[in-house]
């Protein structure tokens, strides 16, 4: 298992945590400066964690709605998943998007989104006037059916 090392920023921040041996996300959990943080109709917030992660080279760490928030609540991260890159060192936050037309609270200490450390290829991009080809081409959205 892959050691991640994580400095709190904040004395009421909660180590991240799995909830059953199976998950491939660990809970993040907010930190608020009051006991709660409103986050009005069709409205973004940042929400803090009060976390910083030294995660390995060649691994990102990728952030991504909590199930229940998104259907219970409809709440989810603004930009879909988040990108923790390896050498970032900053507080991690995580940008709430209110979808629904009623306010929603979050409380502090409350599971607010879920992080998933994966590896991934640094790839270096190299121009080529052309591609090999495959069956299905230059088909995008929708070419390959809907069954």
């Amino acid at each position: 298992m892959e050691k991640v090392r994580i400095k709190k920023l904040n004395k009421n921040a909660v180590i991240p945590a799995r909830a059953t041996e199976g998950s491939a996300g660990a809970d993040l959990y907010a930190v608020c400066d009051s006991e709660t943080v409103t986050v009005n109709p069709h409205e973004t917030v940042l929400i803090h964690t009060g976390l910083a992660f030294e995660i390995p080279d060649g691994f990102a760490g990728l952030v991504f709605a909590r199930s229940s928030l998104g259907t219970k609540r409809g709440l989810a991260p603004a930009n879909k998943v988040g990108v923790i890159d390896s050498d970032y060192r900053g507080e991690v936050m995580v940008s709430l998007h209110n979808h629904t037309d009623g306010v929603q609270h979050i409380e502090n200490g409350e599971r607010i989104a879920q992080l998933v450390i994966v590896p991934f290829l640094k790839a270096d991009f190299v121009l080529s006037d052309e591609l090999d080809e495959t069956d299905r081409g230059a088909g995008g959205f929708g070419s390959t059916g809907k069954k």
